[in-house]
Formats: structure tokens, C-alpha cells, sequence
């Protein structure tokens, strides 16, 4: 039985107020645009432009090169000035396809393949990969093979991910107010490929407006139901919300597929939307931008491979000097070092703040209090944990349940120590991933 929450989990200032009642601004980039072949999680896009060629808004610049792969394609229209390594929000020197934006926004044109009622489940999956749709809130998890689970027919449940429990971030909250058809359109679309299933929109309660106008469109569906969760975070948290709105439990070594269930986001769900009833592919997303040291915050629609600098002066610039600016949520952002960086698929936000809480912290000694285990929504004991990570103890780490860590940082955020708990088993985990590959 769902109970519309999880166990633990905190409630950090929400700071939603500076972005939420401002409507989403389209954002025309000029100059150098940057896209990353490596957006999304699996193999790199292959680059099918060379230097000096023209290219339109919508044109592939990038193909899939392989089924955990998808294509890229351009947000401008230009000409392709390098193909060459540039740096990526994280820090990491990635292969890029370098755009000089002509600033015409000469587009190709946009087909959908037939009518959504008379196309069959492979279509779809293909018009999906085929549009280079990702998981849009932040994993990057190519979305057509999410929706290619071993046993279709096993699937109860796709759960459009509308809680947005990351405190300042607001374009989920946004496109459903202002797009709300896009959704649940694209909500239904996903619902064709799995026969048995029902469609399940997860509001945390702090949107009552999306929840009231979500359920009145859906009245009349039976395939879709509107559940309004406890607003705590990590509610958005994968494992978190399947267990919220349906009561089954995942771990780390399972798939949500294993307990009948599909999640997906809210702008990657209306990104399926565009690519199947317009013909559209992924070419831009809502990014909120947002801090006290922010002029004017609020949400802009961003053609992927845009700068972030441009998008930071489109919010006026900074209005006080900040000490940290990140990139995405502030509990599971990246920190940067510098805003010259291009939006991809992934980027859900920047925030600059005045005070770096974080870096003013002195980490001391444990002191034994269980209050990170207490807020802990995969019931495990961080402190322990980031002892057996410092000590590069990995049998021990393994053994008291170091992988079900979703990294979520609660466990950071409550510390009286102010240890760097979900950092220190953070890098433990990335140990263990990569050793799980080889």
C-alpha cells in the first residue's frame, strides 16, 4: 500500500519563491555553440558533420553508436567551426561538435511519423531513440531503452517523476503549469507501450496548483491517477517515489522494471511528447536559474550548447558577488569554477549563492548521535560507511551495504560534525561501480 512518503528523509529551505511565479522565458543564444558527444549515459555520439558545414536548427549532428547511445542534434542553424575536446560542467575534457551560431535559426522541417493511434510499440522506440531523448533530470539514462524493459507485459506502473524535491529548482513545477497537455499527452504515449499498465503523476504537496489542474484534466482517464506525496526530500529519489506511490521496494542491485514499475521525468516525458506527435527532436530544455546572488531568477527554455554565461546575463547577472555557484540542486549539484561551460541534456539548473555554507564547515570528530541514520532513505549507517571509505575498508563497506547509498546527501546535510559523509562514500561507491564493470 503506498504511503504517499518514505522513511527518512529532510526538509531543507525550500527557496522556491524566487523562480516559481515567473513564467519560462525563451532564451535566443548568440555566438559559440558547444555540444558535448557525450551527453547521456552509454556510448558517445559519433559526429556526422565536419568542419565548415552548414548546418540547420534541428539537423543530427551526431548519430547513436550503439543501443545505449542516442544522436545529438543542432539547436541553431551555423556552421560547424571545430570538432575538438572541450571542458564540460564536472571538469572533464569532453569530444565536441563547436557550432558558430549564424543567429537566423534556420530550421529543417519537422514531421511526426503518422498518427500517434496508429503506431505500433517498436515505432516508438525508435522515433524516441531516434530524437536523442534522455532522462532530462539529471541521470542521463538513454530514455528508448528505459523503455525497452526484457518483459513489457510485467510493467504496472509508469510514474511521471513531477516531484522536484530539490530545493530552489522550479521548471518541473513550470512546464506543468504551463504545459500540462504536453505531459499527460506524453504521459499516454509511454502508457501505449505497456499494455498492463497505469500511468501515476507524483506531485509533492507543495504544488497543490499542479495537482488541481493535473487531476482535472485526467478526470476521465482511467489509465492515469494524480497522487499528491508528502514534500520531503529525496522524494524525487528513484527508489524513494516507487515506494511512495506504489509501496514496492528497490535496491541497488535491482531495476525498477524488477517491481513492475517505469519512471521517467517530467521534461523527458513531454520530450517523448514533441519527438512522437510533432516530429521534434531534443534540441532544448527549461533551466532554472536561481541564488540570492542572482538579479532577476527564474526559468529559461535553453537551446542545448548554449554557454551558461549567456544564460546567467539573460537573469541579470549576478547581484552581489557569490562565493558557489552550481550547477544543478544544491544537494546533488556540481560546484563550478567557471560559467564559460555549454548546457546539454542534463542541466536542470545554475545557482549562484552569496555564502559557501559548506565550505565554511569544520569537519570534527563523530559523536555517535544516529542522526544520519535516522534520515537515511536506503537504511544504512553513513557514519560506519565513511569510516570504511576513509580507511579504504571495501570488504567492510560492501558488507554493511555501502552500494544501496543513493547519494542523496540528507546524511551530510544533519551532521553536527559536519563530516563529509556522502562524499567520502560517494567515492567509495565510484570504486566499486568501476571494479563492477571490469
Amino acid at each position: 500500500m503506498a504511503r504517499l512518503t518514505f522513511t527518512g528523509g529532510i526538509h531543507p529551505y525550500e527557496g522556491k519563491d524566487l523562480s516559481k511565479d515567473k513564467p519560462i522565458t525563451l532564451l535566443m543564444p548568440k555566438g559559440e555553440m558547444v555540444y558535448p558527444v557525450s551527453q547521456h549515459i552509454g556510448a558517445p555520439a559519433t559526429p556526422i558533420v565536419a568542419k565548415g558545414d552548414h548546418v540547420y536548427k534541428g539537423q543530427k549532428i551526431a548519430e547513436a553508436s550503439g543501443f545505449v547511445s542516442v544522436p545529438i542534434y543542432s539547436s541553431v542553424s551555423g556552421t560547424v567551426k571545430a570538432i575538438e575536446p572541450r571542458r564540460v560542467v564536472t571538469g572533464d575534457l569532453v569530444n565536441s561538435i563547436v557550432i558558430e551560431n549564424d543567429e537566423l535559426y534556420e530550421e529543417t522541417e519537422f514531421h511526426p511519423v503518422a498518427p500517434i493511434q496508429k503506431l505500433t510499440g517498436p515505432e516508438i522506440i525508435d522515433i524516441i531513440k531516434e530524437a536523442g531523448i534522455v532522462g532530462m533530470g539529471g541521470a542521463g539514462f538513454p530514455t528508448h531503452v528505459k523503455l525497452s524493459p526484457k518483459e513489457p507485459d510485467k510493467i504496472e506502473y509508469v510514474i511521471a517523476n513531477c516531484a522536484e524535491c530539490e530545493p530552489y529548482l522550479t521548471s518541473d513545477y513550470r512546464r506543468m503549469l504551463e504545459e500540462p497537455d504536453k505531459l499527460v499527452e506524453g504521459l499516454r504515449i509511454i502508457l501505449k507501450l505497456f499494455k498492463n499498465a497505469h500511468g501515476i503523476i507524483a506531485i509533492e504537496n507543495n504544488k497543490k496548483d499542479c495537482v488541481k489542474l493535473l487531476r482535472q484534466m485526467t478526470k476521465d482517464d482511467g489509465r492515469i491517477t494524480v497522487k499528491m506525496l508528502k514534500t520531503k526530500y529525496p522524494q524525487g529519489g528513484e527508489r524513494a517515489l516507487i515506494y511512495a506511490t506504489t509501496g514496492r521496494q528497490v535496491n541497488s542491485s535491482m531495476l525498477p522494471a524488477d517491481v513492475g514499475c517505469v519512471v521517467n521525468n517530467v521534461d523527458t516525458i513531454v520530450a517523448v511528447y514533441r519527438a512522437v506527435a510533432e516530429g521534434r527532436p531534443l534540441i532544448e530544455r527549461i533551466v532554472t536559474v536561481t541564488g540570492d546572488a542572482i538579479a532577476d531568477p527564474r526559468n529559461f527554455k535553453v537551446p542545448i550548447g548554449t554557454n551558461y554565461t549567456q544564460v546567467l546575463e539573460a537573469a541579470g547577472g549576478f547581484s552581489k558577488q557569490p562565493e558557489k555557484i552550481i550547477c544543478g540542486g544544491p544537494m546533488m549539484g556540481f560546484a563550478m569554477f567557471d560559467t564559460n561551460r555549454p548546457v546539454t541534456k542534463t542541466s536542470t539548473a545554475l545557482l549562484a549563492f552569496t555564502k559557501d555554507a559548506v565550505a565554511a564547515q569544520e569537519p570534527g570528530p563523530c559523536i555517535n548521535c544516529g542522526r544520519c541514520l535516522e534520515v537515511c532513505p536506503g537504511r544504512v549507517m553513513p557514519s560506519k560507511l565513511a569510516d570504511y571509505a576513509e580507511h579504504f575498508d571495501e570488504e567492510s563497506f560492501v558488507a554493511n551495504n555501502g552500494m544501496e547509498c543513493c547519494e542523496c546527501g540528507c546524511c551530510s546535510y544533519v551532521c553536527p560534525a559536519k563530516r563529509p559523509l556522502t562524499q567520502e562514500i560517494k567515492s567509495m561507491r565510484k570504486m566499486q561501480l568501476a571494479k563492477r564493470k571490469k
